[in-house]
């Protein structure tokens, strides 16, 4: 586990996943000022051929995670509730709060993500600035950072900093695998 306000790290493919468009996805994350996270996604692979939503309207969107999107859960190591971010390219966003473990989800109060993207030469760059719940904006977190990757012949690759033995599972706390601190006063 990894502890600082800036990291640089690697998502890890889920050993079920298809394999072959993706070569690859790398993540760096800065615990901003305010309670804001900072992340940047890489992809590298064959950017041609995952399918990618029609950029659209940026607005709240559920399902998001049944097509190309990016992740973040975190919570307080002391506390079983977290919440969940999904971040598409398309512009669209999701945020959700758990009271447990897939329990007692309900919508998460919170201003829109910025996301932002550019892609070409194998590479897929989206970066997003979110601002965390104000419960989490001044206290160590545990996070986990994920995603989901559909290429146009209907294949879904699942990366993670982290898996939990079985199938993909980026609500078990094994993925919150980073430690994030919070950002000091000075």
């Amino acid at each position: 586990m990894a502890n600082n306000s800036m990291t640089e790290t690697v998502l890890q493919c889920h050993p079920l996943s298809e394999k072959g468009f993706v070569g690859g996805i790398a993540m760096h994350v800065d615990r901003a000022e305010a309670g804001r996270l900072r992340i940047k996604y890489t992809l590298h692979g064959l950017i041609d051929g995952i399918h990618f939503a029609e950029v659209a309207q940026p607005e709240r969107t559920d399902g998001l995670w049944k097509h190309t999107c990016f992740e973040l859960f975190c919570g307080r190591a002391d506390d079983g509730s977290y919440v969940e971010f999904n971040f598409a390219p398309s512009g669209q966003w999701a945020a959700y709060a758990f009271t447990g473990y897939r329990e007692g989800m309900t919508e998460l109060a919170c201003a829109p993500p910025h996301i932002n993207y550019m892609a070409g030469g194998g590479v897929f760059e989206m970066t997003v600035t979110v601002d965390l719940p104000e419960s989490l904006r001044t206290v160590d977190i545990m996070a986990g950072f994920s995603a989901v990757i559909a290429d146009k012949g209907g294949r879904t690759t699942y990366w993670a900093l982290a898996h939990p033995p079985g199938k993909a599972d980026f609500h078990h706390k094994d993925c919150f695998a980073l430690q994030l601190e919070a950002r000091s006063a000075a």
